[in-house]
């Protein structure tokens, strides 16, 4: 199998079982690189399969982790990838072209490509509610481009042109609704603790109604009703994700207070 120069960063943390499958799916990469956050399972074992670029480090600030796992790239170009996403050979394809093409010297202006993601709950493709195609800044250029030092959705940032790619990164994002649910909780957490760490202030009748916009957005604007129950279950995670932020947001700063 010809090698692409692209590097491959995945930050893993307890996926043995699912990082195999992510990374048969990078063997094109003559450098793929591994930052692991501590793993108490077979996640280390699977990952020296397919690298010896294996580094241990505690997630702190999402943002920060992120960054230090991209500078460990070899390549000028770096594909970031979590363990559960699985990379398509159409997609592969296509960062392969953008190599060839930015060493003809046609893609000077362009700093990051975002991909489209195919998202999936269980066994289904959620094609509806603004889950696809989902696209995300996932292909850039290594020292161009970066996170926010934030612990929480940190934002991207980088200066130059963005593209867009074809083809897909297939995520599988929850195995079922226990663990979509799972998941928010730890979400909400830091949530809360980044708008208390801005300085936010959120008022309950803001908050309800971010959790009405949410859920109305997802389910009836952009048609996530077509997904039947699983579409139902999407847009009302939205509206609760809102609610919980803000409950666990008013009960830190009662402690505070106290």
């Amino acid at each position: 199998m010809e090698k692409i120069p692209v590097s491959v960063v995945v930050i893993v943390k307890n996926e043995e079982k699912r990082l195999g499958q992510c990374l048969d799916s990078v063997r094109w990469s003559d450098d793929i690189v591994i930052v692991d956050d501590m793993s108490t399972d077979g996640t280390v074992g699977i990952a020296g399969r397919y690298t010896d670029r294996i580094y241990h480090r505690k997630m702190d600030i999402e943002g920060l982790h992120r960054n230090y796992a991209y500078s460990l790239a070899k390549n000028g170009w770096v594909l970031s990838l979590d363990a559960d996403e699985v990379v398509t050979p159409e997609l592969r394809d296509e960062i392969g072209q953008v190599v060839k093409d930015d060493g003809a010297g046609m893609l000077k202006e362009y700093v990051v490509f975002a991909i489209p993601l195919r998202n999936f709950i269980g066994k289904y493709w959620v094609r509806w509610g603004g889950w696809y195609p989902a696209y995300k800044d996932r292909l850039f250029r290594k020292g161009r481009f970066k996170y926010e030092e934030a612990g929480v959705h940190p934002r991207v940032i980088y200066e130059g042109r963005c593209g867009r790619l074809k083809s897909d990164i297939i995520h599988y994002s929850y195995e079922d609704f226990s663990e979509l649910i799972a998941s928010m909780n730890g979400q909400t957490t830091k949530e809360a603790q980044k708008w208390i760490s801005d300085g936010r202030r959120m008022p309950a009748a803001k908050a309800f109604w971010r959790a009405f916009d949410r859920f109305y957005r997802c389910y009836i604007a952009k048609k996530g009703s077509r997904d039947g129950v699983i579409g139902l279950m999407v847009a009302v995670n939205g509206g609760i994700y809102q609610i919980l932020s803000y409950a666990k947001y008013w009960e830190s700063n009662a402690k505070t207070k106290a």
